[in-house]
């Protein structure tokens, strides 16, 4: 990950929010992951990440619409299932949500907003085929605002291009798709 440069711009009085551009959750089992949602849910996996401490991986719902999930490396996750709308104390699932910006102009219109507004920002960070900042909202509850340099879900996935799966360490179901376009129906799917 890089920082950009600042833009010398000032900020709009509004965003120009256009979508959310991920939803991060949490997994204890990337390759069930990928199977269940690529494979089952039929949503395709366009971006990887990988550092040796932990996976990202994104799912596309729709255009620069994605839902991705870290798998960390030396930390023990304990699935549980609860019904959606039912308090737990466990719902740590959770990681944070990116809201979609359409260009760089806007990114650092936002983080000027929010510099004006006394919000703690991040400076931009190249994330590859993102940028990014990220702030906080009131309640504590980790934001990030992105917009796609490159935008992994407006043509066919490209499992060979380094920026997009940058995971250089992929999980199964990430072969199984680059060596064969599809997965196996029913393999890996249960979360252990």
């Amino acid at each position: 990950m890089t920082v950009t440069e600042p833009a010398p711009t000032r900020a709009a009085t509004s965003p120009a929010w256009s979508g959310v551009n991920h939803l991060a959750l949490v997994t204890a089992d990337m390759d069930a992951t990928v199977r269940f949602y690529h494979g089952v849910l039929g949503a395709r996996l366009v971006s990887t990440v990988g550092t040796p401490d932990f996976r990202h991986y994104f799912f596309e719902f729709g255009p620069q619409s994605t839902v991705a999930f870290f798998e960390y490396n030396s930390l023990k996750i304990e699935p549980f299932a609860v019904g959606a709308g039912t308090p737990d104390p466990r719902k740590a699932q959770f990681d944070h949500l990116s809201l979609n910006l359409p260009d760089e102009a806007a990114l650092h219109a936002l983080r000027q907003l929010l510099i004006e507004n006394d919000c703690e920002v991040t400076e931009i960070v190249d994330h590859g085929s993102i940028h990014s900042v990220y702030f906080t909202d009131p309640n504590g509850i980790a934001l990030e605002a992105s917009w796609w340099v490159k935008d992994v879900t407006a043509g066919e996935a490209d499992y060979d291009d380094r920026d997009a799966f940058g995971d250089p360490n992929p999980v199964p179901a990430l072969a199984e798709l680059k060596a064969t376009g599809t997965l196996t129906p029913g393999t890996g799917t249960r979360l252990t």
